[in-house]
């Protein structure tokens, strides 16, 4: 559709109220939209208030230019009410904006594709940090035949969770629509109405006793966080729990030992030992060698923050189930999640089963 074409639509009068219809019809809920259309209006006043000065000096949204949206976001970063999380939510909401646009053949061209680049990169900036492409990770996985390797490996590069959350987490953080037969999963009430996912909790510590167990890692989260499991993920855990041993805790770990301490759940030391073995037969790892060149499970977060920002262009989403973000973005994430975390997890996640 092109812009002419659109004019009826009220495209060229009101692009803003445009898309926020469209939204409907692609059935994005009322909370949703009124997040967008509050971000987007506050967007095309500032472009129409000349005092401050927009650098490109358009005064509508489809006039827009890099410099335009950067000054916008500049403006956002100065607001003292508004947290760096909120402002990289809000720029994510405009880059979508002028994505659909531009896909509508509205706009012609999207001027924040270029801002997204330059943002500031305080997520897990590491330049130096060794790049593995998503095909050469699929790969990867694809040589570890252990359902127990595997699951630990998948469930690392899919969620970006820390590997002490890893190992914290119990049957009851976990919800799977397909049968098991006997396991008792998914019991936490904050995964009721979401089928197919985890809950990676904030409280695990140390030395401390925790659903009935003394914990030997602490989760590093600033609050609980639901993250999506995918297809191939829940394959992955379904195949891993076809052959779990019996735990030793009443707490029912996910993941147990199936060698020497047997039914054991598992500590970070032995993980890393797993993906460090992995790594190393890949030639990813070499003893001496610094964080930058050696793959551990802590790279994995890289990988799934690096790889999953660049796919969704929307650092909110990815803040949130990396479990990063302040309150006032993570209850936005919270109460709306179906729209705005499994939705966008969904379309952009990658691929690492061949």
């Amino acid at each position: 559709m092109s812009a002419a074409e659109g004019a009826d639509d009220g495209v060229d009068d009101d692009p803003v109220g445009y898309f926020l219809r469209d939204m409907e019809l692609h059935g994005k809920s009322d909370r949703t939209r009124a997040e967008y259309g509050r971000v987007l209006r506050r967007f095309e006043a500032f472009l129409a208030d000349g005092e401050r000065g927009p650098a490109g000096g358009a005064s509508a949204p489809g006039e827009a230019s890099h410099r335009d949206c950067m000054a916008f976001v500049h403006a956002l970063r100065r607001d003292p009410d508004l947290a760096e999380s909120t402002t990289a939510t809000y720029a994510a909401y405009l880059h979508r904006f002028f994505a659909y646009m531009t896909q509508v053949g509205a706009f012609d061209a999207n001027p924040m594709a270029l801002v997204m680049e330059e943002l500031d990169e305080r997520i897990d900036a590491d330049p130096a940090r060794r790049e593995i492409s998503v095909p050469r990770m699929r790969s990867f996985v694809a040589g570890i035949a252990h359902p127990l390797e595997r699951a630990l490996v998948v469930t690392l590069l899919k969620t970006g969770m820390r590997v002490g959350e890893l190992c914290n987490l119990d049957l009851r953080d976990l919800r799977l629509s397909v049968d098991l037969g006997d396991y008792d999963l998914g019991g936490r009430a904050l995964l009721d109405g979401r089928p197919d996912s985890l809950y990676v909790a904030s409280e695990p510590a140390v030395g401390e006793r925790y659903n009935g167990e003394e914990r030997t890692a602490s989760n590093k989260r600033k609050r609980g966080t639901v993250v999506p499991v995918d297809d191939e993920l829940a394959g992955t855990l379904a195949r891993w729990l076809a052959v779990r041993p019996d735990a030793v805790s009443p707490a029912e770990p996910l993941f147990v030992g199936t060698g020497s301490g047997w039914g054991e759940r598992l500590t970070p030391e032995q993980v890393g030992r797993v993906v460090r073995e992995h790594a190393a037969d890949a030639g990813w790892y070499e003893r001496g060698a610094g964080a930058t060149e050696n793959v551990t499970p802590h790279y994995f977060r890289h990988f799934f923050t690096t790889h999953l920002r660049d796919r969704t262009g929307d650092r909110g989403v990815v803040k949130y189930l990396r479990g990063d973000v302040a309150d006032d973005i993570i209850d936005t994430y919270t109460h709306n999640w179906g729209d705005n975390v499994r939705e966008t997890y969904e379309r952009h996640i990658y691929s690492l089963l061949e």
